[in-house]
């Protein structure tokens, strides 16, 4: 026979310890979605391009008093106003450390200080219009979704009325008609609500036919069916259990539709019908530049800042889509 096995007051067993041991430690949705997102490099450089880019909307006033001089400024001595090509002096459009980006054409505005503010309204008027798109959006679809039968039916064909309707048509009539002054509000805070409005408010049905798709899944699964037993409401149904499993299409949704909304917002400008001078936007410079396609220059800068702005979003969108599917493996 064995001799039994002896334990003595000094002796640690072989066995796991409590220190040795793993701690079990459950994770979120969020938090899963998180660390996919941090292993992707591609989105995650679009995500600090997006903040950087906010930053410097936010903080305009301060970036070009350090980097450059009002937007609205002319330097008439910056140009050559004797020559009758009214270029910019010097190489490259007239860059300079007090230049970084050159001057304009005939007015000698500095392009750098323009491309910062003109950022201020891209990125306002995309956030605001986008939200507005998805609030709308949202509601719509999930009502249609969970109510279903004569509501589904009603909200579908009011969507395929707004998806039908020529928005860009609209919005320069519109916008062609409206007084300098209405609603209480004139010059740019008018321009900058009508332009929110035409955006956002004829672009919900596309995220409300994701979210009406979506909600015709959850409303038949089997939580919905336990709240329903359990005796909950419908609101609370629609706003507890239905409306939290449908942030992950919003959100990934609202990502790609920022972009869209910037560049609508610069071809609304770039027509003439967006916000009016002398308030620097992209499409307005772009608008600006058409006259001097001579000087490249002139219209590279707006152009690489919407170029730029557009292809963080969508990069950090689709990463965002890739890290809160939950059948995806990275």
């Amino acid at each position: 026979m064995t001799a039994p096995l002896e334990v003595g007051p000094g002796h640690v067993p072989q066995l796991e310890t409590l220190a040795e041991a793993k701690k079990i430690e459950g994770r979120s949705l969020g938090r899963i979605a998180w660390s996919r997102l941090k292993r992707d490099r591609v989105a995650m450089g679009g995500g600090i391009v997006i903040v950087l880019l906010t930053l410097m909307a936010i903080f305009a006033p301060l970036i070009v008093n350090i980097f450059g001089t009002d937007p609205n400024v002319w330097h008439t001595d910056l140009v050559d106003t004797q020559g009758g090509t009214m270029a910019p002096h010097g190489k490259f459009g007239g860059m300079s450390w007090d230049h970084l980006m050159g001057v304009e054409p005939q007015k000698g505005r500095d392009i750098f200080s323009r491309v910062v503010y003109g950022s201020r309204i891209s990125l306002l008027i995309a956030f605001l219009a986008t939200l507005l798109s998805v609030v709308i959006g949202t509601t719509m679809g999930i009502i249609a979704g969970f109510f279903g039968g004569r509501v589904d039916a009603l909200i579908s064909r009011l969507m395929d009325l707004f998806l039908a309707f020529p928005i860009l048509v609209f919005a320069i009539a519109l916008a062609g008609v409206i007084p300098d002054a209405a609603f209480g509000l004139k010059g740019d805070p008018l321009r900058i609500t009508l332009m929110v409005f035409i955006i956002g408010f004829f672009n919900w049905p596309y995220i409300g036919r994701i979210v009406r798709g979506q909600t015709l899944s959850l409303r038949e699964r089997e939580f919905i069916d336990a709240s329903r037993s359990l005796g909950a409401k419908r609101p609370h149904i629609l706003v507890s259990e239905v409306l939290p499993n449908l942030m992950p299409p919003i959100l990934i949704y609202a990502t790609l539709l920022i972009p869209t909304n910037i560049l609508f917002e610069a071809a609304l400008s770039y027509l003439g019908v967006g916000i009016k001078a002398p308030t620097a936007t992209w499409g307005g410079m772009l608008s600006d530049a058409v006259s001097y396609y001579t000087m490249p220059h002139f219209m590279l800068w707006p152009g690489l800042a919407i170029f730029v702005t557009v292809l963080a979003f969508n990069l950090f969108g689709d990463g965002l889509r890739d890290a809160l599917d939950p059948k995806g493996n990275r």
